[in-house]
This record gives C-alpha cells, structure tokens and sequence, in this order.
C-alpha cells in the first residue's frame, strides 16, 4: 500500500530573500510576483506541488517588516497565522546578507507561531558567495538556533532543490492529500490578473508609486471561447501618483496596458481586451475597512 505525505509548508523570511522565486522554482510555475523591489508579495499564497506519494502546500508569505501602516500590520497578520497553520517552516536567508543578530530578532518576534514546530533555514542565492564563507557562518547556525536542517540553495538557478524536497519529505506528516491532484494554487485567475497589473507597475514606475497601489479586477467576462474581457482599476492615494501612472497623454497608462495584456494573454492562453482605469482612494494603505473590503473582494 502506497503511503501517502501531505502538509503545509510556510515560506517566509526577510524582503528580497528569494520567497517567491524558491516557490515558483519548487513548482516549476510562476505563480508568485519576483521583483527586486521589497514588498512584492502582499497576500499569502498557496503554491501546491502534488506527486504520486506526496503532496506539499507551501504557503508563500510577505516579507518580515516592521509595520508602519494598515496595510503591513495585515501583512504581518498573514504572516503569523500562516506560521501557526504550518506543518514544516521554511525560513529562507540570503547566504549573502546573513546577519546572526537578525535571526535572533526574528526568531524572538516569532516565537509563539515557531514553537514546537519543525524549521528547516534555507540558504539562498550560494551562488553568489564562496564555500569558505558560507560553511563557518551554516556552523555558527547550527550551534545557535534550533533548526532541524539547513539547506543551501540557489532558487534562481534551481540549484540543489532536490535536495530540499527530500529534507521537506523528511519532515512532513502521512496523510491523505488537501487538494486535487491537478490544483496549483487556491487562488482564482483574476488574483493573477491583478498580480500581474501590479507587476509591471513594479517594474516600469519608481519613487513611492509602486507602493501606493493596489489593483482591482473589476470585470473578468469571457465573450467567446477565446476571448476575455477584463476592467480593472489603479488605485492610488494622490492625485500626483494618478498624473505619473497616466503618463503624458496617456502614454504610461498605455504602455502599462499593452505590457500588461500580453502577459495576461499568456499566463491565460487567450486573447484579452483589457481596460484599466485609474482612481484615487486617499491614504487607502492605512484605511482598515478598505483593505479588508479588497480581501474579501468587496472593494469599490
């Protein structure tokens, strides 16, 4: 008789780690928003990687900051609430930037969703420092903090995630699987319509406008087999962010759109009309009931 793995797997650690880039590696997908700008990840998102004995739910979270609006105290709440659910604790490091002192703030910060729960510390981006580096600070790790392994990797180029895996199977629990076999995530298409809108605002505008965003889908129609009909709105808090994203006559807003569309049309595998608005919601990021009207898909 087949025995059968299944759990939730927590990703967090610190902006810019490689949270995001570990689990689209680990799944083979690009599900999550990779900039290199802090803050990418918003929302926690589900990344499932199903096998014929196994299923893993990984749990992909925002970066650890200190709160200083509405809107990071929410993401600290995700944060916390998808440690206490978790089966197995990945905390993901950048080899590059490892900072003894940092683990021990996080480690304190955290230490009523960590406690009696199985760590395993990740090591990203090794390929960008030398051995004779990394191997006396992975020591100075392991006689301090009580991590049950630690796993040196380089998700951007997919190096030594076999590895991972067989260290996260080692760990998690027998049972039957949560999901289908054929689901990738819990999220719904237009969540990743959003993310992707959100994306290029990441890339091609600076200063605090990628910041000062948020994306709504408004309208997701399919108008023929292969053809969906998308609205979505911009919503900034100034109205000197909604001249910058417009751009003059238009011409930001149109590039955004076109960069956007294509995508869109390929992350669907479908033509798509899109249409984007721009609004303003004034200091939104620190509006309680808005950003929960936008969880829970209520906003306007």
């Amino acid at each position: 008789m087949l025995v059968k793995k299944s759990g939730f797997v927590t990703i967090f650690g610190a902006p810019n780690a490689g949270k995001s880039t570990l689990l689209n590696a680990l799944l083979n997908f690009n599900l999550s928003v990779v900039n290199k700008k802090v803050q990418t990840t918003r929302d926690r998102i589900l990344g499932i990687l199903t096998e014929e004995n196994y299923q893993i739910v990984f749990i992909d979270t925002p970066g650890i900051l200190e709160p200083k609006y509405e809107l990071q105290k929410f993401m600290l709440k995700e944060i916390k609430s998808s440690l206490e659910e978790a089966d197995l604790i990945i905390h993901i490091i950048d080899a590059a930037k490892i900072n003894l002192d940092k683990l021990k703030k996080i480690d304190e910060e955290f230490k009523d969703q960590i406690r009696n729960k199985k760590r395993i510390i990740v090591l990203n981006k090794v390929d960008l420092v030398t051995k004779a580096n990394l191997l006396p600070v992975m020591n100075k790790i392991s006689e301090n903090f009580g991590y049950d392994d630690t796993v040196p990797v380089s998700a951007a180029k997919c190096e030594n995630l076999e590895t991972l895996k067989y260290v996260i199977l080692k760990y998690l629990p027998e049972g039957e699987f949560f999901f289908s076999k054929d689901t990738l995530t819990n999220k719904p298409e237009k969540f990743f319509v959003s993310e992707i809108i959100r994306e290029k605002i990441l890339t091609y505008y600076h200063e605090e406008i990628p910041y000062s965003i948020i994306v709504n889908v408004t309208e997701f129609k399919e108008r023929s087999e292969n053809l969906i009909f998308i609205n979505a709105d911009i919503i900034v808090e100034r109205e000197s962010q909604k001249i910058i994203i417009i751009g003059k006559g238009g011409s930001g807003l149109k590039k955004l759109g076109n960069k956007s569309r294509l995508e869109i049309e390929k992350f669907l595998g479908k033509k798509v009309y899109l249409e984007l608005f721009v609004k303003i919601r004034k200091d939104w990021r620190n509006n309680k009931r808005f950003i929960r009207d936008y969880k829970t898909g209520d906003a306007s």
